[in-house]
């Protein structure tokens, strides 16, 4: 079954998504400003949690079981964990196997190393070591081999794998031993720390042909509003690939014409993205609880066991964890490799909709299982991925000045405002060497020299 969307009946319009909302609509309560100029900004700071916004909060202590203490100070120790783990990473190289969060307010950092050597490195950053056989590579490595086996082989009754790293191995969840087995025997992986989860759930992605609001494609399908973004003088919004293919027609929660989808991938991966007439206007607002809204400052990747809310049109605002990253899920149009599983429910109509963690944009839902009265399992589409592939830069608060799209003719080494950058890429900016910490779409406003969450002087 294809993901969640709705036909018929049209929810009232204020339960919509306004990632991408009309120009009438009244402004949204901001994310906390940039840091002036010439301080160095906290983690915290340049992630945009420092002064969280109390809907966001009030979501985290529902959700997740917490005080709003607690709520609070999780968001700073999850921006400032990340940090670490990326100087850890970088400092590792190969010998890194991982790193994770940990606790009711995130406040225990764990990495990872295939050599007892590195403890003393890794204790010297305030984090937990655990010195394991696998590095990520390894585990990446072995995941690869289940990825091109899923295209030679039927993987029904195996619709989810992925790289577990506290637990230094590669799960496959399937709904049999046996099942499994036949997965990994044709990977060519049996015997090489691969695990077994047995599920009765098969993920399908989040759309249903019932009816709803947020955006519709070509009149019929219902799917939400993920991330504005912009494509040099367009204006639009990130959305789940399987949501509707290039060319297809949208309008928006109150039926008025909206735009078209620009470019589509699915499966392989899920993400596409809408450019939208002049009637909209790009905001870097996502729907929160209540009606209230949460600006996104950036898109810097979430570690795993960190805090993370989506937004939907059907079901609105919830939050859970992150489980892992690099998630292989076979849904019955195909499979999708490279999703984020979380503990956060999501039902029909929500796919396409964002997942943030505080002020940074994750992904799109894309499907998973369960509900939103006994629980589920969703999984999204990191949204790095998507800026990256189709040349969007994600409209933010971060700057005063627009995020520019990234120049072709700039120098390869260039630190660039609107590129995407991963853990260990080397940038120059005048004449210092600098190494990233933590992926993320460049903003105007995180210069390297400036942001020592995301970058480090090498």
């Amino acid at each position: 079954m294809v993901g969640r969307h709705v036909v018929g009946s049209r929810r009232a319009a204020l339960t919509a998504l306004g990632a991408l909302v009309l120009t009438a609509l009244p402004p949204a309560a901001s994310a906390a400003p940039p840091p002036t100029t010439g301080s160095l900004a906290t983690p915290a700071q340049t992630l945009g949690v420092d002064n969280a916004p109390a809907s966001l909060l009030r979501a985290m202590e529902r959700d997740l079981k917490l005080t709003p203490e607690q709520a609070d100070a999780r968001l700073v120790n999850e921006a400032e964990a990340g940090t670490r783990a990326g100087r850890l990473r970088n400092t590792l190289g190969e010998r890194f196997a991982g790193a994770w969060v940990s606790g009711a307010t995130s406040a225990e950092l764990t990495v990872a190393t295939t050599a007892a050597a590195d403890v003393a490195a890794i204790e010297a950053q305030d984090a937990k070591a655990v010195v394991v056989r696998r590095s990520l590579d390894d585990l990446d490595g072995l995941k690869d081999r289940l990825d091109a086996a899923a295209t030679r082989v039927k993987t029904t009754d195996t619709p989810v794998w992925y790289v577990d790293v506290p637990a230094n191995r590669v799960v496959v969840q399937a709904t049999s031993d046996a099942a499994a087995a036949a997965f990994v025997e044709a990977a060519g992986v049996a015997g090489q720390d691969v695990g077994v989860r047995v599920s009765a759930n098969r993920p399908r992605l989040l759309e249903d042909l019932v009816g709803g609001d947020a955006y519709y494609i070509d009149g019929r399908a219902r799917c939400s509003v993920g991330f504005s973004v912009t494509k040099g003088t367009r204006q639009g919004f990130a959305t789940a690939g399987h949501c509707g293919r290039a060319g297809a027609s949208t309008t928006g929660y109150n039926q008025a014409a909206q735009g078209t989808v620009q470019a589509s991938t699915f499966p392989g991966k899920d993400m596409a993205w809408v450019g939208v007439n002049a009637d909209w206007t790009a905001t870097p607002d996502i729907r929160a609880q209540n009606d209230q809204r949460v600006q996104m400052a950036g898109s810097v990747q979430a570690l795993v066991g960190a805090s993370v809310c989506r937004s939907g049109s059907t079901t609105g605002w919830h939050c859970g964890t992150i489980r892992q990253h690099d998630t292989s899920v076979s849904y019955a149009e195909g499979t999708v490799d490279g999703l984020t599983e979380t503990t956060v429910c999501a039902e029909p109509g929500d796919s396409g909709g964002p997942f943030a963690a505080g002020a940074q944009a994750q992904g799109t839902t894309s499907g998973g299982s369960g509900d939103c009265t006994r629980g589920g399992t969703t999984f999204y589409q990191p949204i790095n991925p998507v800026l990256s592939d189709f040349g969007l830069t994600l409209r933010t608060s971060t700057a005063q000045v627009q995020t520019p799209a990234p120049q072709d003719n700039a120098a390869a080494d260039a630190w660039t405002a609107g590129r995407v950058y991963e853990v260990g890429a080397v940038v120059t900016q005048d004449g210092v060497r600098y190494q990233c910490l933590q992926n993320h779409q460049a903003q105007g406003a995180w210069s390297p020299a400036g942001t020592p969450a995301l970058w480090q002087r090498v």
